[in-house]
């Protein structure tokens, strides 16, 4: 199984940026495909990104598109979420999880493995 690892949340001011970062380990960590998803209190967990094992497909929540990119580095086995123009709306604890079928990336309850979630909160 795959060991997630995320990073890079904080406290950041209304349009300015983060980079979440997760380092995966653990068996065949580098031919997953990689979500991020997050969960803001009293709302379900939401899919924000996804990139499959290669990188030749991306797809992005309608809510963050244009402003986040997701990418992967697998020489270092971190995928990673930028976030640009940041909102109130986009606070959240952020989690990155693998996923064996692309097929179902938007599905929360198809990742076989998920992160401990970094915290992200936008002040307005």
């Amino acid at each position: 199984q795959v060991q997630l690892v995320e990073s890079g949340g904080g406290l950041v001011q209304a349009g300015g940026s983060l980079t979440l970062s997760c380092a995966a380990s653990g068996r065949t960590s580098s031919n997953v495909h990689m979500g991020w998803f997050r969960q803001a209190p009293g709302k379900e967990r939401r899919f924000v990104a996804g990139i499959t094992w290669s990188g030749s497909n991306i797809d992005y929540a309608d809510s963050v598109k244009g402003r986040f990119t997701i990418s992967r580095d697998d020489h270092a086995n971190t995928s990673y979420l930028r976030m640009n123009s940041l909102k109130p709306e986009d606070t959240a604890v952020y989690y990155c999880a693998a996923l064996r079928s692309w097929f179902d990336r938007w599905n929360a309850r198809e990742y076989e493995s998920w992160g401990q979630g970094t915290q992200v909160t936008v002040s307005s």
